[in-house]
């Protein structure tokens, strides 16, 4: 059956891409982020997913705030209702649209995503379509300090897909991750974790083939390496010096993220 133009599809891929379409014609920034922006930007390895279990669930976004009238009216006019609570608490930082057809909602975040480190957008929306950089996805799952299964796998996936430079084109940019953590010592700190943590978990996954391992580790070790080399500032040698000793992170409720 086809659906009418303001129906939300029930296929989140499919949905994605009205939505995605709908803002380009109105000349919206609207770039993918979360899970849907991994499958759609890993068509080689998007399989991972299903194999390893992962669910799709929401259908997330990046904007710039200059934008956001603009988007609100956009999702309205594909069938969405603004969360009015969330508009009054965090309009200025993130809305969310529910779809009461499927019983699922889109987030959108503006300029910035702050969970328990703050990713700077800024910018950033115009180096690829249609979702946000492969270095901003590996940095949107990597911030997360209690990192779950679906992140790593999520992760998995996008590393296997991609190589590992000093660009973005098709590239996991490691140079730009690098600079990032070599000024935060915060950041540094969850990333490098959750990379070991990633690692650690690759051997787990017998559904992995030895080539899709050694393929992954291999690219982990790269990042590693090069944020290990990347020189540090100041307040990053600063704040090294007092480590764990106080908390590097934000504090996030799930319903938040």
């Amino acid at each position: 059956m086809t659906n009418r133009p303001n129906t939300p599809h029930e296929d989140f891929i499919k949905e994605a891409s009205r939505i995605l379409e709908a803002a380009k014609e109105r000349g919206i920034k609207l770039r993918l982020m979360g899970a849907i922006a991994f499958r759609i930007h890993c068509p080689n390895f998007g399989h991972i997913q299903d194999a390893l279990g992962r669910v799709l669930s929401d259908i997330d976004f990046m904007a710039y705030s200059q934008q956001r009238k603009d988007i609100e009216k956009l999702f309205e006019g594909l069938g969405y209702q603004t969360d009015r609570m969330i508009k009054m608490l965090f309009g200025g930082k993130r809305l969310i649209f529910i779809d009461s057809t499927n019983h699922r909602q889109s987030d959108v975040f503006f300029d910035k995503l702050e969970m328990c480190h703050d990713i700077d957008f800024k910018g950033r929306l115009e180096i690829d379509y249609p979702t946000i950089s492969l270095v901003d996805m590996l940095l949107e799952k990597m911030q997360i300090v209690k990192l779950n299964e679906k992140d790593i796998i999520d992760t998995i996936m996008l590393l296997r897909e991609h190589e590992v430079g000093n660009s973005d084109k098709e590239t996991v940019n490691a140079g730009y991750l690098a600079k990032l953590c070599a000024n935060d010592w915060g950041l540094w700190r969850t990333v490098t974790m959750n990379l070991q943590k990633v690692k650690s978990f690759i051997p787990n996954y017998s559904l992995l083939t030895e080539n899709d391992k050694t393929d992954v580790i291999t690219k982990i070790d790269q990042l590693l390496m090069q944020i290990e080399r990347e020189p540090k500032s100041m307040g990053w040698t600063m704040r090294a010096k007092i480590g764990d000793k106080k908390q590097w992170y934000r504090d996030v409720e799930e319903v938040v993220r």
